[in-house]
């Protein structure tokens, strides 16, 4: 294979994936870690891609900007419909309580809810918590603040202030984005903040995300590898990324 046609298939890889390791590259490709670090170099000058420690990821891949929810509702569907079934075993026990982070994958979470279940839930979300209301055993806490009309969330001091005075068995959390380097990451800055109080108000916290989160970066870290206790994602993790998370402490289930 020519460089030309190695590069092509790199950025196309990156594109599709999100991310790319070297060590990954150099093995797919039976060449060495110097000549994909050459052929990154010049995908990265032509605007392709953008190299990140180890690897490269995609060319918008560290972002300001944020889609809607209604933009985001379609992408990756199935994907994470699997993971908010596989993150229900996570639930507490009966009585117990869960908070439920603002996002599409999330909102799966809430929908698929046992219809008999005993649980306070608490949630920023004004489209979970309309969906929370229709489970008869689920007692529904609305936090207050101001509402982001891109994510429908309740943002600011007020949320930030009743999160504070909270204390729950687990938070689900979405996140625009995550990485070994920079750990959990969103665009927003207000919406970083609701998330880190809600990883400092759960004795676990579930991170829900598919693949095309992972290997991303975006402005605002909310929380570092070490806030995670359990990763539910779909199958088409790289094994690669999929072990380094593994030995950053995370269990890590594949819906």
């Amino acid at each position: 294979m020519y460089a030309e046609e190695r590069q092509q298939a790199i950025a196309a890889m990156i594109g599709d994936r999100g991310r790319v390791s070297v060590a990954e590259l150099a093995d797919r490709y039976g060449v060495t870690t110097e000549t994909v670090r050459r052929d990154l170099a010049v995908l990265d000058r032509l605007g392709l891609i953008r190299r990140v420690h180890g690897g490269a990821v995609g060319a918008g891949a560290l972002t300001t900007i944020e889609l809607g929810t209604a933009e985001r509702e379609g992408t990756r569907a199935a994907e994470k419909d699997r993971i908010a079934a596989s993150a229900l075993p996570f639930l507490p026990a009966a009585g117990g309580s869960a908070l439920f982070d603002a996002g599409t994958t999330t909102a799966r979470v809430a929908a698929a809810l046992p219809a008999d279940l005993d649980l306070v839930a608490v949630t920023n979300s004004l489209p979970i918590a309309t969906r929370l209301t229709g489970f008869a055993g689920v007692r529904v806490q609305l936090l207050g603040g101001r509402v982001r009309g891109v994510t429908q969330a309740a943002v600011g001091a007020e949320t930030l202030r009743l999160l504070g005075e909270l204390r729950v068995d687990v938070a689900f959390l979405g996140t625009n984005a995550l990485t070994l380097r920079h750990g959990l990451s969103t665009p927003d800055p207000e919406e970083a903040a609701v998330k880190r109080a809600m990883i400092a108000a759960a004795d676990r916290v579930v991170v829900v995300a598919d693949t095309g989160k992972i290997g991303r970066e975006d402005f605002v870290r909310f929380g570092t590898v070490e806030d995670i206790d359990v990763l539910v994602t779909d199958s088409d993790i790289p094994p690669s990324t999929h072990a380094e998370l593994v030995a950053a402490g995370i269990q890590v289930v594949l819906a």
